[in-house]
């Protein structure tokens, strides 16, 4: 399912909302629909965000349970560390809890050596990683947030890799963790640094970043009646009050709609050569969009498949698109689905029904 969101909408709703950073951002996880914006598009220093897409990475390409031996070159990482000794060998998800919870700048280093075995070939991944999401205006030099007057982003961009890396599954489990025990002798107990999970309802997840630089930057998450919304903001010494506003304000404004259903059918089409003559078409998944007062009437969804299937068809196949506009712009694609395996029908059988059609 691709859903896709254009920034020039929605934000009006929020605008009014005054904060102290210099640049902030709340975005739908669903369809990526932006709720508000602060010079979402200014390139800003990210400090230990930067270990959002690090950890993202780690999940994608290092088995969980695999044992990470230590680069003597992790070992004694200035900054924030959960202790790594070198040749130690450390479980890769424990590296990503120590990563994200305890803000490890040795486990992101640990990280970048077993990934791409040097720190400046795992930063050339971040960044291709980071262009295939669409954050144009980012650039990582390392995967801890140390200051480098090249390693940047924007809160638009943040929260693009923030959405992406909360689709993933285990990513979304450890960034809502408020203690985790890893499997190790020495320091490992690690309490989540992110009081957002503590002080805002529903709070789940994400990352606390800060150094002199960059100021306090702060990517929270909230989930509330089956919508989830990132708040972003950027070298602000409010950070947690600033993020706890806007993702109240978020939910008080913008309301829950369900455009439809995973089980819900959405139409029936006609199949050729089958051994039945109709199927039934549903989306692969449900849409929860969130909508403010008086957009419901604005909302139009359509249909884009053939007329006709024809046989043998596989339950689950992709057969066309619903897209979902608002103010005619798209607010979500969604893959419309067969919900059931249709044979294809044999001559022999075609005659046979001709026959029983004609007596």
């Amino acid at each position: 399912m691709m859903l896709m969101a254009n920034p020039s909408y929605g934000q009006e709703k929020m605008k009014n909302i005054q904060t102290g950073g210099k640049s902030a951002i709340v975005m739908d996880v669903e369809t990526g629909r932006i709720l508000y914006e602060k010079n979402m598009h200014l390139k800003l220093p990210m400090a230990s965000t930067t270990k959002i897409m690090t950890a993202l990475l780690a999940i994608e390409n290092i088995p969980l349970e695999k044992r990470v031996k230590i680069n003597q070159n992790a070992q004694g990482i200035e900054g924030s560390s959960i202790y790594l000794r070198a040749n130690e060998e450390v479980k890769a998800i424990d590296l990503v809890y120590g990563l994200m919870l305890r803000s490890g700048n040795d486990a992101a280093a640990a990280i970048a050596y077993e990934v791409s075995g040097s720190i400046e070939a795992f930063a050339d991944l971040m960044n291709e990683r980071a262009n295939k999401i669409g954050a144009k205006n980012t650039n990582f030099t390392n995967p801890h947030g140390l200051h480098h007057e090249n390693h940047y982003t924007t809160a638009y961009d943040l929260a693009l890799i923030t959405r992406e890396a909360l689709k993933n599954s285990v990513f979304k489990e450890v960034v809502k963790t408020k203690f985790w025990t890893a499997d190790r002798n020495e320091y490992k107990h690690f309490a989540n640094k992110n009081i957002g999970l503590e002080i805002c309802e529903g709070g789940d997840g994400v990352k606390t970043g800060y150094t002199t630089r960059s100021g306090r930057c702060l990517v929270s998450s909230a989930s509330r009646e089956g919508m989830q919304f990132i708040s972003i903001t950027l070298d602000d010494y409010n950070w947690f009050d600033t993020n706890k506003k806007l993702l109240d304000e978020g939910f008080k404004r913008y309301r829950p709609h369900h455009i439809f259903t995973e089980e819900q059918v959405i139409t029936s089409m006609k199949v050729l050569n089958g051994k039945k003559n109709t199927v039934f078409i549903k989306p692969n998944r449900g849409l929860i969009v969130p909508l403010s007062e008086g957009e419901l009437e604005r909302l139009l969804t359509v249909i884009n498949a053939p007329d006709t299937l024809e046989a043998p068809l596989e339950k689950g196949s992709k057969i066309g698109t619903m897209v979902t506009y608002l103010d005619g712009k798209i607010l979500g694609t969604t893959d419309l689905i067969i919900d059931e395996s249709v044979e294809r029908i044999t001559i022999r059988e075609k005659i046979k029904n001709l026959f029983i059609k004609q007596n």
